[in-house]
């Protein structure tokens, strides 16, 4: 299947990219973060970081469809 997958903030840094399709038989956001991962080094483990698939914040377990984009997104520190 096909997935959009978009990059933010630190993880755009990371890949150097803000957007990638990618063929992937990834059933999960963790499964395709593990997956894009291996692609791009730099990324940094997923476990305190948001995802958002089609859109609405979602669980990192969501079952993904062909066509959906996935968002990543870093987690974030302020003060």
């Amino acid at each position: 299947m096909n997935i959009k997958v978009r990059y933010f903030a630190a993880f755009r840094e990371a890949t150097g990219i803000a957007t990638e399709i990618l063929e992937t038989s990834a059933a999960t956001p963790a499964a395709l973060f593990s997956e894009c991962s291996a692609r791009h080094a730099a990324l940094q483990n997923y476990s305190a970081s948001l995802v958002a698939v089609n859109d609405e914040m979602s669980d990192w377990e969501t079952r993904l469809t062909d066509g959906d984009e996935v968002l990543f997104f870093p987690p974030v520190a302020g003060g």
